[in-house]
């Protein structure tokens, strides 16, 4: 069999977080695998809460995940070599080629980047020798002067590639020509030889009034506008920050069902909830005051980094006796993963694993305890609804298909668990998983992507909206979310010169 020959690469960077680069880079894995290559997205270095399990059981960014679907390949640690996932203290949890190794404050991580650089450009050179073309992302900017001396996973892996790079501005934020040329600026020589272009992202309005402007940018910083690309909300792409978190203001009626989502300080896996948010007559709020917490019919704790530490923040903002007081009076309960160890009646931590403290008292809606473990639990799961009461009353015996990233075991109820988990990490078990209580109106799980499950979801919905005599509206399949990315790619491939792309990368489209 003929060697592979390397893979061709492309490097997607942004002037700032939030520009738009994972977004960009999911619509150019799509649009390279509907033209026939083999490809895999790759970020050095990834800061985020919102996390996926591969099928091997490692973990990475949610976002490479996203992106290995919109490439038609199945996510692997090689695509996310070096997670860091925040805790208090500006400490991070740092998880390398999928598996945590340490907690380490900023300083602490800048010491040991050159034992990590090596596995980042061994994970990427491994990716090119199995792949036609690898679509890189970088991180925030390259331009921030007082980082670049540790960068590892901007212009330093683009350097190492020598990959052509697409730089990418916000145009909704303002300032776009400041933002482009002010970078282009503080890059090193060879850092601008490798931009091949430049990306206005999220435009608003009469593209030719920016004729001028493009112009301009050619011919201060030498390089072409390869495209603008158009502001859009109707195309569904999970959020990789929680910047992106907010109600759907097009079901805030009263007649909608009320789900109400603790806006933890370490929210994480946030996209759990996005089959809510896409449901008609659902309303989805994030609650961060006690104020804004209302009579929802749905309460929703989701998973968090630091669970003890957001547990006191539910009880500094009150937020801790609105959820009990609400639950007494009929309104639905649901946690996940993090939400789920809070529900319980106690939260031990005899080795400092989570935190420095070592016993906590729980929201006591659950007959459980959990004792935080130094083992982490990174599995993709599938099983089956195992309970037919209250919230699961309409889908016993469905299937769920879900992840589970946790450090903890929960152990405690007396009733039979509400999930039976079948295949975990591909290997055939028979576990429970989770807990409900006697009435069937609070339900505690390991189980991230449990809403994408569209009959336990729609379960819970129905038992949550009868509180108040509402129904779950009959609509049509979930949203499928292929056609998304293909919707991406189609937008992305119309407004972004793919001639120029291909010539940069020295491909034949």
């Amino acid at each position: 069999m003929a060697k592979r020959d390397r893979a061709r690469v492309l490097m997607v960077q942004g002037t700032s977080s939030h520009a738009g680069k994972s977004v960009i880079a999911t619509a150019l894995c799509r649009i390279f695998a509907r033209d026939g290559y083999q490809v895999a997205p790759f970020k050095a270095q990834n800061m985020s809460l919102n996390s996926y399990a591969t099928p091997d059981g490692g973990e990475i960014g949610r976002s490479q995940a996203v992106q290995a679907a919109a490439a038609l390949v199945a996510p692997r640690v090689e695509m996310n070599p070096v997670l860091l996932k925040p805790e208090g203290d500006r400490r991070s949890q740092l998880v390398l080629m999928g598996r945590p190794r340490a907690v380490a404050s900023a300083r602490e991580y800048h010491e040991l980047k050159p034992r990590i650089w090596t596995q980042i450009t061994s994970a990427l050179d491994q990716l090119r020798s199995e792949f036609d073309v690898v679509v890189m992302e970088g991180a925030g900017s390259p331009a921030e002067v007082n980082l670049k001396d540790h960068d590892i996973v901007n212009m330093r892996v683009a350097l190492h590639a020598n990959a052509p790079v697409l730089l990418v501005g916000d145009i909704d934020r303002g300032g776009i020509f400041a933002q482009l040329v002010g970078t282009m600026v503080l890059l090193e020589p060879e850092e601008r030889a490798l931009v091949c272009g430049h990306v206005i992202n999220k435009f608003r309005g009469d593209p030719s009034l920016l004729t001028s402007g493009l112009g301009f940018l050619h011919e201060r910083t030498g390089v072409p506008v390869a495209g603008v690309v158009p502001y859009f909300n109707d195309i569904h792409i999970p959020e990789e920050d929680s910047v992106g978190l907010g109600a759907d203001p097009e079901t805030n009626g009263d007649d909608a069902i009320d789900v109400a989502v603790m806006r933890l300080p370490h929210i994480a896996n946030f996209d759990d909830f996005d089959p809510l948010r896409h449901e008609a007559g659902v309303r989805v709020r994030y609650v961060g005051r006690e104020s804004e917490f209302g009579d929802p019919d749905l309460v929703v704790i989701p998973g968090s980094k630091t669970t003890v530490a957001d547990l006191d923040w539910l009880r500094a903002q009150g937020l801790d006796a609105r959820i009990t007081d609400a639950r007494r009076r009929g309104t639905s309960v649901v946690g996940i993963c993090a939400g789920y160890q809070m529900l319980g009646q106690e939260l031990l931590d005899p080795d400092g694993v989570e935190s420095a403290v070592r016993q906590s008292r729980g929201l006591g809606l659950l007959p459980t305890t959990t004792i935080f473990r130094s083992d982490k639990a990174t599995h993709q799961v599938r099983g089956r609804v195992a309970r037919d009461e209250g919230l699961l009353g309409r889908c016993r015996g469905a299937e769920v298909v879900a992840y589970e990233i946790h450090m903890g075991e929960t152990s405690g109820t007396d009733s039979a668990s509400p999930f039976v988990l079948e295949s975990r990490s591909q290997k055939q078990v028979e576990l429970p998983d989770g807990a409900l209580d006697a009435e069937g109106l609070t339900l505690g799980t390991y189980l991230h992507g449990l809403f994408h499950n569209r009959g336990v979801r729609r379960s819970i919905l129905a038992c949550a909206g009868a509180r108040r005599g509402l129904g779950v509206v009959s609509t049509e399949d979930d949203i499928d979310p292929s056609a998304e990315y293909d919707k991406l790619a189609s937008l992305v491939r119309h407004h972004l010169d793919m001639g120029l792309v291909y010539r940069a990368m020295g491909l034949k489209r």
